[in-house]
């Protein structure tokens, strides 16, 4: 308590001693309170005549409030000390968010999961510890999204609340909802082709495209299949003219890979115009990492009258591989391996277009066959004949 003289007022229970404000230096009244509270008596700050606004009769009212029940200045501290306390053993899903991003610095496809939490999980649970979570909840989310958003959005935002879930429970650092939160069911078995004059059409846009960047890009992804990111994070020292490979590192499947370098990949690559200041085949912005290139192929994609459905890039990749599957000289397996599938259950989408090649292959033998008989009859007829 202040050595300064006490002042009273005319509200019983309120006084107040000359202090000296904060902000100006001047004096300023500083009011205290009196009180019975528990049997006990209570003495306690009530404010400050410039930095709170404060006046004897506001003081009496704090008093009455106090008198009728309201915390004391010192619960009321005793109170936010138990409440940090508390959010310090607290693993809400947005403190589990911010742990996983820390212990998975390199984690893949951060800037998507990233747009992904913000959007759609904070707004809903950020607040909220996983096992508060009830399926209504989260169906509820899953409704909402499945409203606006195409079915492979709502799956990956549920997968990533599902993935932050897991992380925080194989972390022993909090308990998991008392229900497990279902995956719905998305048809991703999309396999886009083009027609022979499609894609006589891209290629006449391709070779027209002012942008070498995006010309080269979509080049590329036709001669080997290659995936949108893994040609974003293509460096120059991937390249191995002398073996004749690509180099994929870290790709989707985990494990670095390696693809054969055909001729029409080394002959567009050496061409290829190479920066001095960037290590990337295909550089951004400063020279960094590629992140996007979406409107570039798409010009180019408009040009050549293509379908507003196929996707620039990633449909490229659809085409290599089903010109290779329909070709009746590429095996499924090797298909798998040139397409860097970890499982043979992803390329079989592809293997409808092996079966039309093996059905036009016994087809062939047929008629040689027929040619045969055709032709051991005639010279039969003829013996007769003669």
């Amino acid at each position: 308590m202040p050595a300064n003289t006490r002042h009273k007022t005319k509200y019983p229970g309120v006084f107040y001693v000359i202090g000296t404000a904060i902000s100006t230096g001047k004096p300023e009244k500083i009011y205290y309170i009196r009180y019975r509270k528990d049997g006990k008596e209570v003495e306690e700050k009530a404010g400050r005549q410039f930095q709170n606004d404060m006046t004897p009769a506001r003081a009496a009212q704090v008093r009455a409030r106090k008198i009728a029940g309201e915390l004391t200045n010192r619960e009321q501290r005793e109170e936010e000390e138990r409440r940090k306390a508390a959010e310090q053993n607290q693993w809400t899903i947005d403190r589990l968010w911010t742990r996983y991003k820390f212990s998975n610095p390199h984690l893949k496809g951060l800037v998507q999961d990233e747009n992904r939490y913000s959007n759609y999980i904070k707004p809903a649970f950020g607040d909220r510890e996983p096992f508060s979570l009830d399926p209504f909840a989260v169906d509820s989310l899953r409704i909402k999204l499945a409203k606006k958003k195409q079915p492979g959005t709502v799956k990956n935002v549920l997968e990533l609340l599902r993935r932050i879930i897991n992380f925080g429970v194989k972390k022993n650092i909090c308990s998991g909802p008392a229900f497990r939160i279902e995956m719905p069911k998305v048809n991703n078995q999309k396999t886009e082709d083009l027609t022979p004059e499609q894609l006589s059409n891209l290629l006449k846009a391709i070779e027209a495209s002012t942008n070498r960047q995006a010309a080269n890009l979509m080049k590329l992804a036709l001669f080997t299949g290659l995936r949108r990111g893994e040609m974003f994070k293509l460096q120059w020292r991937h390249i191995d003219y002398d073996k004749g490979f690509i180099v994929i590192e870290d790709p989707k499947g985990g494990v670095d890979q390696k693809v054969p370098l055909n001729n029409a990949a080394r002959t567009l690559l050496q061409k290829h115009p190479r920066s001095k200041r960037s290590p990337y085949v295909f550089p951004g912005r400063h020279g960094k990492q590629r992140t996007d290139i979406k409107h570039q192929v798409n010009d180019i994609k408009e040009k050549a009258g293509l379908p507003a459905s196929f996707r620039a890039l990633h449909g490229l990749r659809h085409v290599y591989a089903s010109m290779l599957a329909s070709s009746g000289q590429v095996d499924m397996y090797t298909l798998q391996k040139l397409l860097t599938h970890k499982s043979p259950l992803m390329t079989q989408r592809y293997a409808h277009l092996r079966d039309e090649s093996l059905k036009k292959a016994s087809a062939l033998a047929g008629d040689i066959i027929q040619e045969a008989a055709n032709n051991d009859r005639d010279h039969k007829n003829k013996a007769k004949t003669a």
